[in-house]
């Protein structure tokens, strides 16, 4: 069982607490659902300063069978690209992992290894977003990634790609990923929409070159460009960008903040 370690400190670890927050989350935002949705990107900070900008793609993302969920690993444990096949709990309930997916891993750049995500916060942070917007029995494939150059992350989302295919899973792929770290709000700002200029096109080169010479902090690149590529694979040919804000719009200082971004891919 991999337990919530992050409740009570990026987000209530009250079930009912949580629900309130999850409302105020999502209160700029009405339910509807885009079928053609195939694959998000989503901040993981605390749910006070990124959990508005997060609900914006949950508001809109279909219900799936599975949902891929990269995230970066922060902590440096365990494998340098690990999937979980444990049971994960939340102040909500326990949600079980695509235990077929995982078996179908085996052997390719992707590890079974529970260690990387022991103590990894964004994976974690986004399954309450999905036990409160889907009431049906879905499956997760939590994925971390220490391992975050371009030429790994295309071989992750292709592996991705290949085993949706084989599976005939109706699957949703989430990239967990905040963007600049700790700069004034106009340099984040601008460095941000340079960036997520890129994904729009999904480029992953030139993601990558522009992620490289702004030197810009964003700790999901790597599950991002395997979003990007997964999800080309599976025929997605547009991103669109739903919400961008920093936590200088909660904390009221604009001296160092953190962006966050809600995108989907169609």
């Amino acid at each position: 069982m991999r337990k919530a370690i992050v409740a009570g400190k990026f987000y209530p670890a009250d079930p009912h607490t949580l629900r309130k927050e999850l409302d105020y989350c999502f209160k700029d935002n009405i339910f509807d659902t885009k079928p053609g949705i195939m694959g998000a990107v989503v901040p993981h900070a605390g749910y006070i300063y990124s959990g508005r900008v997060a609900a914006y793609s949950y508001a809109v993302m279909p219900a799936a069978d599975t949902y891929i969920i990269f995230g970066p690993n922060h902590t440096g444990y365990g494998s340098p690209i690990a999937v979980s096949a444990d049971t994960w709990s939340t102040p909500f309930g326990n949600v079980e992992t695509d235990r077929e997916i995982v078996k179908k891993l085996a052997g390719s750049i992707i590890d079974q290894d529970e260690l990387a995500h022991r103590f990894e916060h964004s994976v974690e942070v986004q399954i309450p977003f999905l036990q409160y917007r889907f009431n049906h029995n879905f499956r997760i494939l939590p994925i971390c990634m220490g391992m975050q150059d371009e030429d790994s992350a295309i071989e992750v989302g292709m592996e991705i790609a290949k085993v949706i295919r084989g599976t005939g899973r109706k699957a949703v792929i989430i990239a967990s990923s905040d963007f600049t770290h700790y700069q004034p709000a106009h340099v984040a700002e601008s460095n941000d929409r340079y960036l997520i200029k890129a994904i729009l096109d999904m480029n992953v080169d030139e993601f990558y070159n522009r992620l490289y010479t702004k030197d810009i902090s964003a700790c999901g690149f790597g599950p991002i460009a395997a979003t990007i590529t997964a999800t080309k694979e599976l025929g997605a040919t547009k991103a669109k960008l739903l919400k961008y804000a920093t936590s200088g719009e909660i904390t009221g200082d604009n001296s160092a903040v953190v962006g966050y971004a809600s995108l989907i891919f169609e």
